[in-house]
């Protein structure tokens, strides 16, 4: 069994249009420090909020991006625009990455390949 979500990224993609950003190799910086920061202009809750949503869902077959994604759902209520822009880059990898897979093999165990 596959269960595959490279459609699902592709419209979320197109939504939010994304679809023509440049990709990245990983999620999130490794010295990206995401803080309630005053003085960081804010952004729409609305949409902040969407693009989350979005990936929550999307987290269930992606692992890859769990950590990225739970760091950013943090700052729901506030969103400033570092975040908006944690948010991209994790859109941005999955440009790269949309067609990941997960693999359940028929008769086998049931060790995760992907």
């Amino acid at each position: 069994m596959f269960i595959k979500q490279g459609k699902y990224v592709k419209e979320l993609l197109k939504k939010y249009k994304l679809d023509e950003v440049k990709h990245s190799s990983i999620p999130m910086t490794l010295n990206n420090k995401l803080d309630d920061d005053i003085s960081d202009k804010w952004v729409s809750e609305k949409v902040y909020q969407g693009m989350i949503g979005s990936l929550l869902y999307l987290m269930a077959s992606r692992l890859d991006v769990m950590f990225s994604v739970c760091l950013c759902v943090r700052f729901q209520s506030a969103p400033k625009e570092s975040h908006l822009t944690a948010v991209k880059r994790i859109f941005r990898y999955l440009t790269d990455t949309k067609d990941i897979e997960l693999w359940y093999p028929k008769g086998g165990d049931l060790n995760l390949t992907g």
